[in-house]
């Protein structure tokens, strides 16, 4: 370890900061205005019933909303605490980063040269997150896979409707689960502000009122996502450097040794999904084509800044689930293209 070395971490370490900051601030952003400005019974009731369908739906919202991979952590995190399915929430989380219009136009900038990769990794975006969304869906009771703070935010389960249509469960046991619903000195909200607030939706008070409580909010959120970005963009940064990449690269000539490599790669790299094919172009002569899809489809789901990201949602052993079955679906797309297309 050199002064040389130690620069170059962190400079990789600002550059991914400011790369992903914005995005992070734009999540965080939506997700307050999910929060305060939308009816979560009505955008549940909205949702289809079906799992696969609504694993579909909710891949396929990203088409609307032009957040990258820092940025659908909490609009994620936030659908799931409004007790949308979980198979939309995954869905739209491991799709968002690739589906959304940016990204696509982005990636045609790239490889007009290749425009087969645009259409492959759309589809392939959208066919792994709807499976995963769909196989999560089997889980009947999400909560042991999610954070205690998320797994109490979610309405409660019941199998009677509330006459009244308000959110079921412990009105303290939500105070606590991390909606974000604060008063002063960071402290919740009391129990009678709270119950004041949820009588009637919050989308009927006041904008003035929706607007300071988004503002809290979005500042709560912002701390604690923010921390774990740092975190996890510094490890980015330092296996970056001191990881051997000449063992990497010389991987990169099989069509199955270059896709693990691009996949390993992504995951290290950990770079924004709107300039991750700028990234990917300059492998373009040395790897497989397959291996570059594998770069550009799994990097936006599964990376070091991610994996930390998604630690605020889910505990250690749901990630896992998550990024073994992205990694194996990408590898068989991959290796597909590498077998069979021309």
């Amino acid at each position: 370890m050199n002064s040389t070395q130690l620069n170059n971490a962190f400079t990789l370490f600002l550059s991914l900061l400011v790369e992903a900051v914005p995005f992070l601030m734009l999540g965080v952003l939506f997700s307050g205005i999910l929060q305060f400005f939308v009816d979560e019974r009505k955008l549940v009731r909205l949702m289809p019933r079906n799992a696969l369908l609504g694993a579909l739906v909710g891949s396929s919202i990203g088409f609307l909303f032009p957040v990258c991979e820092c940025g659908n952590v909490p609009v994620a995190r936030r659908l799931l605490m409004q007790g949308v399915p979980s198979s939309v929430a995954i869905g739209f989380l491991l799709a968002a980063p690739t589906v959304n219009p940016i990204v696509i136009w982005a990636t045609w900038t790239a490889f007009r040269d290749q425009p087969e990769l645009v259409f492959l990794r759309l589809i392939c975006s959208l066919v792994i997150a709807t499976f995963i969304g769909w196989v999560f869906s089997f889980q009947k009771d999400l909560r042991p896979l999610l954070q205690l703070g998320v797994a109490r935010a979610m309405p409660a389960k019941s199998s009677a409707k509330p006459k009244s249509g308000l959110p079921t469960g412990d009105p303290a046991s939500l105070l606590q689960s991390g909606t974000y619903f604060l008063g002063q000195s960071n402290q919740p909200l009391d129990i009678a502000e709270f119950q004041a607030a949820t009588m009637t939706s919050i989308t009927e008070k006041p904008f003035a009122y929706k607007l300071n409580l988004m503002l809290e909010s979005v500042l709560q959120e912002t701390r604690e996502l923010g921390g774990v970005l740092v975190i996890g963009s510094a490890i980015a940064a330092v296996i970056q450097v001191f990881a051997p990449r000449e063992l990497v690269l010389a991987l990169g000539q099989g069509p199955v040794t270059s896709i693990l490599a691009m996949m390993l790669l992504a995951a290290i790299v950990s770079i924004c999904s709107t300039v991750d094919a700028f990234f990917a172009l300059s492998f373009s002569s040395m790897f497989t084509t397959g291996s570059l899809l594998a770069f550009l489809v799994f990097g936006p789901m599964i990376d070091l800044k991610g994996i930390g990201l998604m630690l605020t949602i889910f505990k250690p052993r749901a990630i896992l689930y998550l990024f073994t079955l992205a990694g194996l679906l990408t590898f068989l797309f991959a290796l597909l293209v590498n077998l069979y297309g021309s």
